[in-house]
């Protein structure tokens, strides 16, 4: 993977990760205020669950140049 390729992907995964982030703070917040009483761990929750799926898109973002395709024919 050249240079430019992978800081190109590197930059889109802390995009997301910043974003993920940031929904899940803001949802956190928003339940642990009006559902549950100002308790703290929706927000961790949240914040836990962002954390999770930016995980996974940049794995799979980074992952992707080294999948094997395959044409399977049907017979």
């Amino acid at each position: 993977m050249s240079e430019k390729e992978l800081g190109k992907k590197l930059d889109q995964c802390l995009a997301d990760s910043a974003v993920k982030l940031g929904a899940g703070l803001g949802l956190g917040i928003v339940f642990s205020v009006v559902f549950f009483k100002r308790h703290t761990w929706p927000v961790a929750f949240g914040l836990g669950m962002g954390l999770g799926m930016a995980y996974t898109n940049c794995q799979n973002d980074l992952r992707a140049p080294y999948l094997i395709q395959r044409n399977i024919k049907e017979q």
